[in-house]
């Protein structure tokens, strides 16, 4: 199976976070669903797609985004091997996400060449990371790691660090943590519920994506 080629550098973002007040956290079980699915979230106005690697499907589902919606900006989510990194950048992802990070994990991440985000859900982790230079990270998981209150009171201690919460998040509480000074966007799956998927009902989605953009404060 060939392999889509990396975009160059310079069509990289410069940081998913001020992409969309959203980041679609989407779980494929069908790799032909994907490019459908992709072009109804970016009608909507969510650009960024972080498709996770939660089933066999994950990496073929990054490749044909990849090849076939220019205009997405596709990543792949639940990274957890350096083997991961590559595969999901030659298969054409333009940034990762990590639940968590270890030493070998973050080197790998670092030396990809493209926009990361690893996990944290302490202020330990988060000053660690801090030292090795890595100032934008996903908050995972976010309701049960404290939610709102939890980032707002790491804000004042550790300026400079901005995030992406993911975990437990809806249109009714997305707001609040928007709010923040030190979120840049969040996480959901809310606008790819699991029924619309099955059904090919992108109208919907996109309807629900349209309203997740509009969230931007």
């Amino acid at each position: 199976m060939s392999s889509a080629v990396p975009p160059p550098a310079a069509a990289l973002p410069a940081s998913v976070l001020d992409l969309a007040p959203v980041l679609p956290v989407v779980v494929v079980d069908d790799a032909a669903e994907a490019v459908p699915l992709a072009r109804a979230l970016v009608a909507g106005g969510l650009p960024a797609i972080e498709v996770t690697l939660r089933t066999p499907a994950g990496l073929d589902a990054i490749r044909a985004v990849a090849e076939a919606v220019p205009d997405a900006v596709v990543g792949a989510g639940t990274v957890l091997t350096p083997a991961q990194v590559t595969r999901c950048v030659e298969a054409g992802a333009r940034f990762l996400v990590s639940p968590g990070w270890t030493e070998t994990l973050l080197a790998a991440m670092g030396a990809s060449g493209v926009p990361f985000l690893p996990g944290v859900s302490t202020a330990s982790e988060v000053v660690a990371l801090l030292e090795r230079g890595v100032t934008e990270m996903k908050f995972f998981p976010a309701e049960a790691a404290g939610g709102t209150a939890y980032l707002k009171s790491l804000a004042g201690p550790l300026p400079g660090i901005r995030f992406c919460p993911t975990g437990g998040i809806g249109p009714g509480t997305a707001p609040a943590y928007l709010a923040l000074p030190n979120v840049g966007c969040v996480g959901g799956s809310w606008m790819v519920p699991a029924d619309a998927v099955a059904a090919g009902d992108w109208a919907r989605v996109e309807r629900l994506a349209r309203e997740a953009a509009a969230l931007r404060r």
